[in-house]
């Protein structure tokens, strides 16, 4: 580090004020111009248009799904660089598929728009993501399967927009859709998709103050999650016991209640299930464990999760506003832990 940088550090301020600069911070140009690329393949209409804009290669089915499983494996690593590179040929491809093969490619093109939403909430873009999931829905329309996999991105850049009123009310709708008649017959797939909408749903009243329904929601989706087991990734959800107390971290979190978001924490990671979830999943549970300490008085905590997080998926701090959020409000406390504030003074947040 630059004796600059170290000045930076103790001082708690950018190293381009130091210089006079009126820089970016590292990385957010780079977010930007990617979040744009994208928003211009989801609004090219090539095929409706009838006016490919690269002449490419029509991929069949099998081969279009196995692009999408791997952006979506790439996504799950938090290789959101990555991702972004990816997305927009992705997106070219699924849309020229599903035109030829329309049954064939119908799932892919679902799958391809919800990576999509998903990569935009993460990058703090919902109003692009919102162009991809309704596009998703209304590929997905007619298959209560689909439906359900692509309302759980739905229900993520609703709570993202704001919209914690409708994303109950929505995320609702689409579980009790999915719902089997009796969960202890219940296929997994069925379990999982109903199971994660019932957590999105109570991630939303959680946000609206409403801790009861919160609890009823979140203990509803754990029931359904004994039953799918741990170690699974169904519809790419992550559904299981661990993903249901990590939920209850994130409740109590917007409910206010640090010291028992921070008590769950605790427990959670303890668990089995905790090491088979996705680098992704884990590294933006960590962020919002270390909201939860800061919140509780403890900085130092707070900055341990976040440099466990750093270190399971980078990107989640780098490149994730909400990860770059917390780790600057972490940095400037007098408590935060040495290099957890030269990691901040680095990417220029703080």
């Amino acid at each position: 580090m630059s004796t600059l940088q170290e000045i930076a550090a103790v001082l708690r301020i950018d190293t381009a004020v130091l210089l006079g600069w009126e820089a970016q911070p590292a990385g957010v140009a780079e977010r930007v111009e990617g979040v744009e690329r994208i928003r211009v393949a989801l609004s090219a209409y090539e095929i409706a248009l009838e006016r490919p804009a690269v002449r490419r290669p029509v991929l069949p089915a099998d081969g279009l799904a196995r692009e999408v499983a791997h952006v979506w494996t790439a996504f799950q690593h938090a290789r959101y660089a990555q991702v972004v590179d990816l997305v927009p040929g992705l997106l070219a491809d699924a849309q020229r598929t599903h035109a030829r093969e329309t049954g064939a490619g119908r799932v892919s093109l679902v799958e391809a728009y919800r990576v999509t939403a998903s990569l935009l909430v993460k990058l703090g873009s919902p109003d692009a993501a919102w162009l991809a999931v309704d596009r998703a829905m209304l590929a997905a329309t007619g298959d209560r399967v689909l439906v359900a996999a692509a309302a759980v991105q739905l229900g993520q850049v609703l709570r993202a927009s704001g919209r914690a009123r409708v994303a109950k009310s929505v995320m609702l709708a689409a579980a009790y859709r999915i719902a089997p008649p009796v969960i202890e017959f219940g296929t997994p797939s069925e379990l999982s998709l109903c199971g994660t909408l019932l957590v999105q749903a109570a991630l939303a009243v959680a946000r609206e103050g409403d801790d009861r329904t919160a609890v009823e929601l979140i203990d509803e989706a754990a029931d359904m999650a004994v039953r799918v087991g741990d170690g699974h990734d169904h519809h790419r959800t992550g559904f299981g016991p661990t993903a249901v107390e990590l939920a209850r971290v994130a409740a109590a979190v917007e409910l206010g209640d640090a010291r028992e978001a921070v008590a769950w924490h605790e427990k959670a990671i303890t668990r089995d299930g905790w090491r088979w979830l996705p680098a992704e999943h884990r590294a933006a549970h960590l962020i919002d464990a270390a909201r939860a300490y800061l919140h509780a008085d403890d900085p130092i905590n707070a900055g341990r999760v976040l440099l466990e997080a750093d270190r399971i998926a980078p990107a989640e701090i780098r490149h994730r506003p909400a990860g770059r959020d917390i780790l600057a409000e972490v940095a400037r406390d007098p408590a935060a832990p040495a290099t957890l504030i030269h990691l901040a003074a680095t990417l220029g947040v703080g």
